[in-house]
């Protein structure tokens, strides 16, 4: 389990009173239930999460739930309390962010299929609304650790904060370099805080934390493990929380590029750092 030491980590207070948080909490935890659920549900009940939670098979049907998913949604009511789960996240000193929360952050509500939990370590400021997502290649060249630095330490000190996955190669890259120039960066997870992926990232993601100078986050509850599926999910947030996205180096078949994918369908502005024709880095 991670605990963090977080400035500032007590100094926003949710928009939603304990029962009401911690049945968002609870409903974020059912398979089945992403973004278009949870707004179904909320508009059927009438955003009364607590109703949501304990309704009967009949209700949630009406609301427009499958089958599968009130199965799930039974059986984890029956394992699980919702306090019980917001204490613990407040064990973990993991800060919850809602849709319902004025921290939530603005360019990412823009985006349809905004995650309606986010889980964090660190705290968003207002500077974050001017974000641009660095996103490139594992296995990158010389070149492109070069380029990337070069990019991104003059925009963190131009107060730019840098969005990334904190994967190895670029995203590493990217959240240390900006790190090292005094500035801010984002790194969103593909699994629960608690289980920091890479491993080899684990004392970069304590610095972006304990250093103050960003957050990571992440739509999964504590405990998920990473899977593959969860990637390319995880990428629409990158290009969610960023005005643009920069593509470093990444090959035809990469998360980077899904990532551009994602920025193109949300209306954000998409970069590219010139490569060689050659390499299939800057396919």
């Amino acid at each position: 389990m991670e605990v963090y030491d977080i400035p500032g980590a007590d100094s926003a207070a949710d928009t939603l009173s304990p029962d009401a948080l911690a049945c968002w909490v609870a409903l974020n935890r059912v398979s089945g239930i992403g973004p278009v659920a949870f707004r179904a549900l909320l508009n059927y009940f009438e955003d009364d999460v607590e109703a949501a939670w304990k309704a009967g098979r009949g209700e949630l049907t009406r609301a427009g739930m499958g089958r599968h998913v009130i199965e799930n949604l039974l059986s984890l009511r029956a394992a699980i309390n919702p306090q019980a789960e917001l204490e613990r996240l407040e064990k973990l000193r993991m800060k919850v962010l809602t849709w319902r929360d004025t921290l939530y952050p603005p360019l990412l509500r823009e985006v349809d299929d905004a995650p309606p939990v986010l889980y964090l370590y660190g705290k968003l400021t207002s500077a974050d609304r001017f974000a641009l997502a660095v996103v490139g290649t594992r296995n990158s060249s010389t070149y492109g650790q070069q380029v990337t630095q070069r990019m991104v330490t003059d925009l963190a000190r131009g107060d730019v904060t840098i969005v990334s996955g904190l994967a190895l190669g670029i995203d590493t890259i990217a959240h240390t370099a900006a790190l090292d120039a005094g500035g801010r960066t984002i790194a969103v997870l593909a699994c629960g805080l608690d289980i920091i992926y890479p491993p080899d990232n684990r004392k970069l993601a304590h610095r972006i934390v304990e250093s103050g100078q960003g957050v990571i986050m992440s739509e999964y509850p504590p405990g998920l493990r990473p899977d593959g599926k969860n990637f390319p999910a995880r990428n629409r947030i990158i290009s969610g929380l960023s005005l643009g996205v920069l593509v470093v180096e990444a090959p035809e078949r990469s998360g980077a590029l899904i990532t551009a994918g994602f920025a193109l369908k949300q209306g954000r502005e998409v970069f590219a750092i010139p490569g060689s024709i050659l390499s299939s880095r800057s396919a």
